[in-house]
């Protein structure tokens, strides 16, 4: 079964879910889903782009999978279309030297870029299309992360993960039988990514509840609404089977265009991410290879799982706010401790601008905890629904073959419970990491989490 979605009122009728959220974009006008829609792909160029040529931007790899057989296609309904451009390192990645290689490329001609690939290939050509003031088509090969609809590419610049805020795609195409082909792997990422908006949306359910970024009802029914069912199947995902392919592509494409219509990744990102960032900023590798994005997601995602459970046991009705405030440190500790933790350079710069723009004065915390603790008992209720337990969420990563224990991306429990410190330290965004450490539960919570009887004792 194929699906078309289009960007237009009159197109949606009875449509909902992806249709919905179509409509909420801001930047992509059409969606192609389905078996053999690869062939759809001249039609859809024409239709967002009229007769201006293309050109094909891929790897050797992602061109093999779908590059050939589109430009094969382009070739028969007569599109116009420049040689592809190919990247052909072997150690390519979303960093901003190969952004300036394709942007430096695009500027030889005024051809649409067609992005064929998956994360990596959808951020640079992304990127690099918006420099050179053109839209472009997206192709997705593999179900392995939730950008190929979000706006904004990530992009490793001066060796920090970085944000760059630019359109997403004006049209993507994504074949199931491609997906199906892909490694699977790249599925267990992809579950991964998705599986992470259980804790992202209970860190938003927190910024919210303390007045501080309130939820954004449209983008929260995008990711959410149907999160549950589109999750369900781990094992399906596993094996490739059709319909839980279909759900997973479906819930990547969903977290995007809640990006898309917030212009923000706090629908689809928290905590965990940061995680992620953190490993990617410290240049980590396991096995001789950066592990991919979503499997340092789920880890990220089973931390903050451990973290909330330990978090919503304490009774913070009762919160001694006095001592709290007494023993919340001035901005010149956590500078300072930041300097000791991380060596000069690209993290430690980033770690001081963005813990330096989150400190709040004693004051300030003193109204924000006197807040918690009036209305502790209907943030717990709203995070028992929001969560997943960590056990199920553990065995639901297992099932899809994604990494459940930190050792398996190469990352010791001694190391993961410095790390949620660390992670704290790298984004301005409040999250339950910002919640732990105002409240002063941290430690407390982390001695459950990694202590001899906890989910991650450090001698287990």
């Amino acid at each position: 079964m194929t699906e078309r979605f289009q960007n237009r009122q009159e197109a949606l009728g009875s449509f909902s879910g992806l249709a919905d959220a179509l409509r909420a974009a801001r930047d992509t006008r059409c969606l192609e889903l389905g078996e053999g829609v690869l062939a759809r792909t001249p039609r859809v160029f024409r239709e967002q782009f009229g007769d201006r040529p293309a050109v094909i931007v891929a790897d050797t790899n992602t061109f093999a999978a779908a590059g050939a057989k589109v430009q094969e296609t382009l070739a028969s309904a007569r599109q116009p279309t420049l040689e592809p451009f190919l990247f052909t390192s072997a150690g390519l990645y979303a960093e901003h030297g190969f952004v300036v290689d394709l942007e430096s490329a695009l500027r030889q001609h005024e051809a649409i870029p067609i992005a064929v690939g998956s994360g990596t290939i959808n951020d640079l050509t992304k990127l690099a299309a918006h420099r050179v003031g053109r839209a472009y088509l997206c192709v997705g090969t593999a179900a392995s992360m939730d950008g190929y609809t979000a706006f904004g590419a990530s992009i490793t610049h001066h060796g920090a993960k970085q944000t760059f805020a630019c359109p997403a795609p004006a049209a993507v195409v994504v074949d199931l039988d491609v997906i199906r082909a892909a490694p699977p792997s790249m599925s267990a990422w992809g579950y991964a990514d998705l599986l992470a908006k259980v804790t992202a949306g209970a860190d938003w359910i927190l910024a919210d509840a303390l007045g501080l970024e309130p939820i954004h009802a449209q983008a929260w029914g995008i990711v959410q609404g149907r999160l549950r069912e589109l999750v369900s199947d781990p094992g399906g995902v596993r094996v490739g089977r059709p319909e839980a392919l279909g759900r997973l592509v479906e819930g990547l494409m969903l977290g995007g265009f809640a990006m898309q219509a917030m212009q923000s990744s706090r629908a689809a990102s928290g905590a965990e991410h940061q995680f992620s960032h953190l490993w990617d900023m410290e240049h980590h590798t396991h096995q001789g290879a950066a592990p991919s994005h979503g499997l340092k997601v789920g880890i990220g995602t089973l931390a903050m799982s451990a973290l909330y459970e330990s978090m919503l046991e304490k009774p913070l009705d009762r919160l001694d706010i006095e001592a709290c405030c007494a023993a919340w440190p001035d901005r010149t500790f956590w500078l300072d401790r930041i300097r000791d933790r991380f060596a000069e350079g690209d993290l430690c710069a980033v770690a001081l601008r963005e813990s330096a723009a989150k400190h709040i004065s004693r004051d300030e915390l003193r109204q924000q905890l006197e807040l918690v603790r009036r209305t502790w008992r209907q943030i717990v209720e709203r995070l028992r629904r929001q969560l997943i337990p960590f056990r199920t969420l553990r065995e639901m990563l297992r099932a899809a073959g994604a990494a459940t224990e930190p050792g398996q991306i190469g990352i010791s429990r001694d190391r993961l419970r410095a790390n949620f410190l660390d992670a704290f330290c790298i984004r301005r965004r409040f999250t339950g990491l910002d919640f732990a450490v105002r409240t002063g539960l941290l430690n407390t919570c982390l001695d459950e989490v990694f202590g001899p009887n906890g989910i991650w004792s450090s001698d287990g």
